[in-house]
């Protein structure tokens, strides 16, 4: 999705926000510095793994369904000044139910803002298949009087070309919604084994069949755009990079106490003091 916006367009996004953190231009050591609670982190370490940001990336948002409307809202703030960008906007199926979801379709489409809105329908939402959460699973078409696509979002060229398509529309007519099939191998957290609601047999078949990691390089193999030693070298130097970015992440400090209460007001009074949990403690805030 990314090759097919520009920098200056905006993204928002529910908490599993790693990937979309490093395609927006934060490098490896400032999301595992972020990680890690470390002052080198993307957020300072305030945010850990759920709230990370940079320019035109708004998170990383950890209320379920509570980023749809502030992507609205970032839409809304891109046509009042008249700036030729989108907002991509993105859920799960787990948050495809919430009521402010069909608020924010509503006021998108009222005023035609340059919204794309994208479902990322991975088949369940913590440990409850859609068919058993949801009276109608074709969420592309969820936006009513807002058209819709479902795409497959394990194909990184199908993914590319429907954002394109999207980009385009929601710039010059209004809102839209793409629903993008996808998968989740492992389970929700920590404490969900995955297993316990479906069968290993389907996470091995889609593992082997609709991985889009695999599927893609298969593509560019057959095509002879590279080579698997070109692929190799990739591998080992993607490898490298992390090592190397986990290994100083680990060295780096921790914040400072004193540093929560900072970043709470945008230029506030040189003596402007916040109280802490005790009502006796005042710390000057920055």
């Amino acid at each position: 999705m990314e090759s097919s916006i520009t920098k200056d367009d905006a993204v928002i996004t529910a908490y599993r926000a790693h990937g979309w953190t490093y395609v927006r231009g934060v490098a490896p050591h400032a999301i595992l510095g972020e990680l890690t609670g470390r002052a080198s982190g993307c957020a300072k370490g305030k945010g850990g793994s759920m709230h990370m940001y940079t320019k035109n990336f708004y998170g990383g948002n950890g209320i379920v369904g509570a980023q749809v409307p502030l992507g609205a809202g970032i839409a809304f703030g891109l046509k009042y000044e008249n700036k030729p960008n989108i907002c991509v906007t993105l859920y799960g199926d787990g948050a495809a139910n919430q009521g402010q979801l069909f608020e924010a379709y509503n006021m998108a489409k009222l005023w035609n803002l340059p919204c794309v809105f994208v479902c990322e329908n991975n088949g369940y939402g913590m440990g409850t298949s859609v068919e058993r959460a949801s009276a109608s699973t074709d969420y592309y078409s969820r936006g009513d009087y807002i058209p819709g696509m479902r795409i497959d979002g394990m194909d990184v060229l199908a993914v590319r070309e429907a954002t394109k398509f999207a980009r385009e529309y929601a710039l010059n007519n209004g809102p839209i919604l793409i629903e993008a099939a996808t998968y989740r191998y492992h389970g929700h957290s920590m404490s969900d084994p995955g297993t316990s609601y479906r069968a290993r047999e389907e996470i091995k078949e889609m593992r082997e069949t609709r991985d889009p990691i695999t599927v893609f390089r298969r593509k560019i193999l057959e095509c002879s755009l590279v080579t698997p030693e070109e692929l190799k070298k990739v591998d080992i130097e993607v490898d490298k990079e992390i090592d190397k970015a986990a290994d100083q992440a680990k060295k780096d400090p921790e914040i400072p106490l004193g540093e929560l209460y900072n970043n709470i007001y945008i230029h506030p009074d040189p003596d402007y003091t916040v109280r802490g949990c005790d009502p006796s403690i005042r710390v000057i805030s920055h």
